[in-house]
């Protein structure tokens, strides 16, 4: 048996079967380039879902993993570590005016948990307001903010308090406030829901609406943070300050990281939450070395630049199987006229990784070192596919 046929067999066997896994047996990356076990390459449209945006191992992201490595790669948050504190100050610093303080966790759905808790605990108010399609993770908490009825089903009774309205429709959203209301939480751009960008209107009296009725903003970021939507964050594009402002992903160029960013409305005593791993030094010392590329590289520029290309280009094709182009920066969504898993499948065949947003749209979120080139070939594949 060889070793992809092994390891095939493996995943058959001991595997709780929670994701439908794909054929390649990815072995190797760099850039927005990943190679499976029998030597093909890919252009990689889906980062890790979201993750490598400055590319798969990046050189200045490794040297700081095995650099740190070899120093300290745990400590316990009863004591101070230096990678930890210097990124904390960093990303209040680059984190909009609003921001004072932050916790750090491991991933998107722990920074969306700890909103959450943070929130209900400031305000001694336990209800939220939400987005019909939106998405925000897959703990019981951040899954009772979630608004798609497939992933919640199975899981119910899901935790009390949690309001929905149309995303992009405040009308609705000032109609589900009530005296109960803590806070209101969305993302930028709804990526599970189908790459759908909020309006400049929407955002702008959302905001509005938070200081009038006092409620806090909590502003998903998980997926859109850290450049890819042309920004630093997507919350930039509208001028927006979160009282909350969760983040993970890409913040530590691969290594798994999360963290949420307080206002000064936002209060919590010691003891009340906590994580084990939550800012340790190896992730803080990666995510200090990806912001450092970021910054030199500037991917943000770079993802504005390069989603431009890439969605245009998607425009010129000529297919009815194409409903829409929507993006923001380097984030961008193909709805399609017919399921999407299918046509990823021929995606795959051509070379191009990517994934879905729903049952009818491909999503693709290529790393934001891609080169032009790549995005070209991407952009004859996904033609390709679309006319025959």
């Amino acid at each position: 048996m060889t070793d992809t046929a092994r390891l095939r067999d493996i995943h058959r066997r001991c595997d709780t079967g929670t994701y439908r896994r794909r054929d390649p047996v990815l072995v190797r990356g760099r850039g927005a380039r990943v190679i499976d076990s029998e030597g093909r390459t890919y252009i990689d449209c889906t980062a890790g879902l979201g993750v490598a945006t400055v590319g798969h191992c990046h050189p200045a992201v490794v040297t700081a993993i095995r650099s740190q490595a070899e120093q300290l790669i745990t400590s316990s948050n009863l004591f101070i570590n230096e990678p930890g504190a210097l990124l904390l100050e960093k990303l209040v610093g680059l984190a909009p005016a609003s921001i004072q303080t932050g916790f750090f966790c491991n991933s998107g759905t722990e920074s969306v948990e700890a909103a959450i808790k943070f929130a209900r605990f400031s305000t001694g108010k336990q209800r939220f307001i939400a987005a019909e399609g939106g998405f925000h993770g897959r703990t019981l908490g951040s899954l009772s903010a979630t608004h798609r009825p497939a992933y919640r089903r199975g899981f119910e009774p899901l935790l009390d308090g949690f309001d929905f309205a149309p995303f992009n429709d405040i009308q609705r959203l000032v109609a589900a406030v009530t005296p109960a209301t803590a806070g209101i939480i969305l993302e930028i751009v709804q990526g599970e829901g189908g790459v759908r960008v909020g309006s400049a209107a929407y955002f702008s009296a959302v905001q509005e609406l938070c200081r009038e009725k006092n409620l806090l903003l909590i502003i998903d970021e998980v997926q859109t943070g850290f450049c890819r939507t042309g920004k630093l964050f997507a919350c930039e594009h509208f001028d927006l300050q979160p009282d909350l402002l969760c983040a993970a992903k890409a913040v530590a160029g691969g290594v798994p990281m999360g963290v949420t960013l307080c206002s000064g409305k936002i209060r919590i005593e010691p003891g009340s939450h906590g994580s084990t791993f939550g800012g340790n030094p190896l992730a803080a010392a990666a995510a200090l070395a990806a912001l450092e590329v970021m910054d030199r590289e500037q991917l943000a520029e770079a993802a504005a630049r390069k989603g431009e290309r890439l969605a245009a280009g998607l425009r010129t094709i000529r297919s009815s199987r194409i409903l829409e182009i929507r993006h923001l920066g380097l984030m961008v969504g193909i709805a399609c006229a017919e399921p999407a898993v299918p046509l990823l499948t021929a995606l795959q065949e051509r070379g191009v990784l990517a994934f879905a947003a729903g049952e009818s749209v491909i999503r693709l979120l290529p790393p934001l070192v891609i080169s032009d080139e790549d995005i070209d070939t991407v952009i004859e594949a996904v033609a390709s596919v679309m006319r025959h």
